[in-house]
């Protein structure tokens, strides 16, 4: 058997410890190949696991299910795995997510232990110097600061989901004020939003909390009925960062210059943006958002290798104060 036939063949077993296991359609869909080459490697498992069972699921399909401990000692997680987990780990973090953080990193020790004594001594070596030539990974910047006990708090209150009580210091507000909030969701930028609505107010908005301005939160007891209809991703699609006003909401569409126009091509500036090329080597980016502040703080990066066609209002905050001696582009 070739290296990669082996390969595959580890990969169809761990597809099979799932609870139902794996059928023959799946097997073709994983693999890409056709029902012969399917039927072949579930004889190779069959073959290679005699644990493995064969049966026809409530669906009158067959299945092949295979025990994990009969592959346990083939699932040692490779160093770049491990590496993987410690980067995720970090990145929950800096997102202020510090419980699911931590959940994370109560994995990892779980894997780690599972690990036999040789091989983990071997991985070491290997994962410090994955690390080391990492190190350029990191993510330097400002980022506001964290409360872990109010991180703690929106976590397990958008688990329930459960009413929120926070003490919060509003930009209108001179001393902070107390409120009940049903949260729904987080957006992540320049500043984390915790978006919800306001109990105490009875317009049914969605409304936007800072995070770094919550200075408590407290579970309570009490559920609530998640909106009909609301999806946290598709909300966050009408802005540009995780700042959101419907009176700016709009089409916005860019025009980058042939000199910037292929390093403009490598970003996806919105997930629903539309791109085209033009005759002139220039790039134009079309999509539909608020947040005009928030697309000031980028463009300005491109200096006045970007012109904004729309809207009229975001091109009289960009254009007076572009410049073109910036030595690089974003």
């Amino acid at each position: 058997m070739s290296f990669g036939k082996a390969v595959d063949l580890i990969r169809l077993a761990m597809m099979a410890t799932s609870r139902q296991g794996v059928t023959i359609g799946e097997v073709e869909e994983e693999f890409g190949g056709v029902r012969r080459t399917a039927q072949r490697m579930l004889s190779a498992l069959e073959e290679a696991f005699p644990a493995t069972e064969r049966f026809i699921g409530d669906d009158g399909r067959h299945y092949w299910r295979l025990p994990a401990r009969a592959i346990a000692p083939l699932l040692s997680p490779s160093a770049d795995e491990l590496v993987a987990l410690g980067a995720a780990e970090t990145e929950l973090e800096r997102a202020g997510l510090t419980s699911e953080a931590e959940r994370l990193r109560s994995l990892e020790r779980k894997v780690r232990a599972l690990i036999p004594g040789d091989r983990a001594t071997r991985l070491a070596a290997d994962e410090e110097a994955l690390l080391e030539a990492m190190g350029f990974a990191a993510r330097p910047g400002p980022q506001p600061n964290q409360n872990p006990d109010v991180d703690a708090a929106i976590s397990e209150a958008l688990k329930g989901p459960c009413r929120l009580k926070i003490r919060y210091l509003g930009r209108a507000d001179s001393e902070p004020a107390r409120r009940t909030i049903e949260p729904l969701g987080l957006l992540l930028g320049a500043r984390r939003y915790l978006v919800g609505r306001d109990v105490a107010k009875k317009d049914g908005r969605f409304r936007h909390f800072r995070v770094e301005d919550i200075l408590e939160a407290t579970v309570e007891d009490e559920s609530f009925t998640y909106p009909e209809g609301f999806e946290l991703r598709s909300y966050a699609t009408r802005a540009f960062g995780s700042y959101h006003d419907d009176a700016e909401f709009g089409e916005v569409v860019w025009k980058f210059a042939p000199a910037a126009a292929d390093r403009a091509a490598r970003y996806l500036f919105h997930p629903d943006q539309r791109v085209e090329w033009l005759d002139d080597g220039s790039l134009e980016v079309r999509f539909q958002a608020s947040g005009r502040l928030e697309m000031c703080w980028h463009l300005y990066a491109w200096g006045d290798s970007v012109e904004v066609i729309a809207p009229p209002e975001l091109a009289s905050m960009v254009h007076p104060f572009r410049r073109d001696d910036f030595p690089a582009l974003p």
